[in-house]
């Protein structure tokens, strides 16, 4: 079967004053249809950008997906779209939610009105169609009294009902592709459940393929099928959610397992966390991003990009412990917690 989304060698730079920040490196990933996949990894990764690459937000201006870079949306390149086909695709065949709900929606408009505006402009609706539907799709994401709230504005609603009219306008037009920008940030553990119920389940009625970009691994045991661990804008590993979470290859997705707050810390156990900073994308390291932070750390990994290896089943990493000549190193225990 032939991925819904395929994205190859991915590279994607900021032009600032002082100097090309390379903010995705050579990132490539297939989507499957109907899948959920998972990009996972510190701030400043290059997940986000990553996603508005896919999404088609990134044009012009001081940004620059560089040439050779790939985004086949069922085998065509959205790179190469018409402005009236890359129209079609934003919003009608990828949407997107994005963490900061108020910050996206229009604190002018009415809810119903910017339901309203993918309808008629994607489904070629009537405005009396396109406010029945928008507020059917209130009804639909759990939104109570949902005749009344349509006509409200956004800062008339709480901090998860704001996501769930994003997840509304998102699905408004049954889009095939998904991408949840960490769509539970700033909200509290009960609500963060409810969204997460919210988008499993249209994701189900609509087979719709969803890319889940966050830094919370609970999040991605509850949504993932597959899942993409970046770092310093290159993917280091991917697996599947099991591989990842129980036979992980790389020291940074080791780092990442064990920096997990967990319920059983004992008083005055401190929590685990990764010693110091990613490196500057201005001047990228010529080896391994993540060997001034690692524990194995070999001569090699500051000279040389490790090689990726595979593990079987789709399961990759980029790191030269893998190497047949490196020394044998043992996966540590992820359980432990220092005292």
């Amino acid at each position: 079967m032939n991925p819904i989304l395929s994205v190859n060698h991915l590279r994607v730079s900021f032009h600032t004053y002082a100097g090309e920040v390379k903010a995705v490196r050579d990132v490539s990933f297939d989507l499957e249809e109907g899948e959920a996949l998972a990009i996972v990894g510190e701030s400043g990764c290059g997940k986000s950008v990553t996603a508005k690459a896919v999404m088609g937000l990134i044009h012009g201006g001081n940004t620059e997906i560089k040439e050779g870079s790939q985004i086949l949306y069922r085998g065509e390149d959205i790179l190469k779209y018409t402005p009236r086909q890359m129209q079609h695709y934003k919003g009608g065949e990828c949407a997107i939610v994005f963490q900061d709900a108020l910050a996206s929606l229009n604190p002018t408009m009415r809810v119903d009105r910017q339901i309203m505006e993918n309808l008629m402009i994607h489904k070629h609706m009537s405005r009396r169609e396109a406010a029945e539907e928008a507020v059917h799709m209130l009804k639909l994401v759990g939104i109570p009294d949902p005749e009344k709230r349509a006509r409200e504005y956004p800062h008339q609603f709480s901090g998860g009902m704001r996501q769930r009219v994003m997840i509304a306008i998102a699905f408004a037009c049954a889009p095939k592709i998904l991408i949840c920008d960490e769509p539970t940030t700033a909200l509290d553990v009960t609500i963060q459940e409810q969204i997460l119920d919210l988008i499993r389940e249209l994701q189900k009625t609509h087979h719709t393929s969803v890319i889940l970009i966050t830094h919370d691994l609970g999040v991605v045991a509850n949504m993932a099928r597959r899942v993409l661990v970046m770092y310093s804008g290159m993917v280091v590993e991917c697996g599947s959610l099991e591989d990842i979470f129980y036979r992980p290859r790389h020291p940074y997705t080791w780092a990442l397992i064990r920096s997990v707050p967990r319920l059983d810390l004992q008083n005055k156990q401190s929590l685990s966390n990764i010693p110091g900073a990613p490196p500057d994308l201005l001047c990228p390291p010529a080896g391994c991003p993540f060997c001034t932070r690692c524990d194995y750390c070999m001569d090699i990994c500051r000279e040389q990009m490790p090689e990726v290896t595979s593990f079987g089943e789709g399961h990759q990493a980029a790191c030269w412990l893998h190497h047949p000549l490196a020394p044998h190193v043992e996966m540590p225990d992820l359980t432990e917690v220092k005292a």
